[in-house]
Formats: C-alpha cells, sequence, structure tokens
C-alpha cells in the first residue's frame, strides 16, 4: 500500500505541476483584444460626465478635396452618465469652417443627445425640430485626415476632438 500512495502522491504533484506551469503561460502577455477600439466611423473623447462617441463628418468626396462653401453634417452621439445634473451643447467650432446648431441640444441626465442626418429619434418623440450640426467649409479638406472641433457644453466645459471624415452610411456591396 505504502508504494500505491507514493505513487498517487507523486501523480498528483506532477498533475500540479503541470496545471500550474500551463496557467503561467500567460501571465504577464498583453491580450490582443485589450486595446481595440470599436468599428466604428468615427472618434470619442470624454469630458467630465459626458462621452462624445462616434464623432465624423459625413460627406462623400469624389474629387480631390471637399472644396470650401459646402455644407455637411456632423454626425456624433452625447452620453450623460451622471445621474442627476443635465447638460446642454452651446457651441462647436472648427478652424475648417462655421458649425451651424438646429433643434433642441439639450441632454438630459442619464440620457443621450444623438445629432445626425435622418436620426428621427426626436421626430418620432414630437420635438417640432431635430437636432443637426451642419459644417459649412471655409478651407479644403480630404479623407484620411482627421480635423479638429471643439465642442463646448454648459456644465461639462471643453473637448477637443480630432474628426475624420466619413464616407457615409450607405452599406458596403
Amino acid at each position: 500500500m505504502t508504494r500505491l500512495k507514493n505513487r498517487l502522491f507523486a501523480a498528483s504533484a506532477g498533475l500540479a505541476a503541470c496545471g500550474l506551469i500551463l496557467t503561467g503561460c500567460g501571465s504577464g502577455q498583453i491580450s490582443q483584444t485589450a486595446n481595440q477600439e470599436s468599428a466604428v466611423n468615427g472618434t470619442s473623447a470624454n469630458v467630465k460626465n459626458l462621452a462624445l462617441r462616434n464623432v465624423h463628418l459625413l460627406a462623400v468626396q469624389s474629387s480631390d478635396y471637399l472644396q470650401p462653401g459646402r455644407t455637411m453634417p456632423l454626425v456624433f452621439v452625447a452620453a450623460n452618465s451622471s445621474p442627476d445634473v443635465n447638460d446642454k451643447l452651446l457651441e462647436i467650432t472648427s478652424d475648417v469652417g462655421a458649425v451651424a446648431l438646429t433643434g433642441d441640444v439639450a441632454i438630459p441626465a442619464g440620457a443621450a443627445l444623438i445629432v445626425g442626418p435622418a436620426m428621427g429619434q426626436a421626430e418620432a418623440m414630437g420635438s417640432a425640430m431635430p437636432p443637426a450640426a451642419e459644417v459649412t467649409l471655409s478651407k479644403p479638406i480630404t479623407n484620411g485626415l482627421t480635423y479638429n472641433f471643439t465642442f463646448t457644453f454648459d456644465k461639462a466645459g471643453r473637448v477637443t476632438v480630432a474628426v475624420p471624415i466619413s464616407a457615409g452610411e450607405t452599406p458596403r456591396q
């Protein structure tokens, strides 16, 4: 019986050592998914309790540059994670053109402001005018680059975001 106990003890110790070695192989390594970004067209930023997500210019480019004078929508979502502090988007500025805000741009506590063409939520809820942000270019811009836009909020303050141009919302073929 002593031999059997010794063999069982040796086998158990060997299995335990193998388990420790195998589980330790991945320690200290950086996982491949640790720094992945979401698959959306735009960029993101945070300022206090507000999170800007999927910020991008929506334009189809058919030449080298989008020329001055052209108007295009600025699309984004501003989510307010505060449980009790309402906020409001006061203005958006950029050195590539003037940004005109229309509609209700309030961001209630625990809710989100969705800005973009054909979003439809405000119309469906009975609002007179859905929120929109239109950029009238004063400089030529092109795909592949980002352009700084500064968002100013009533309570959260300011945040500058490097905004790309998206080729549109049509599905790929």
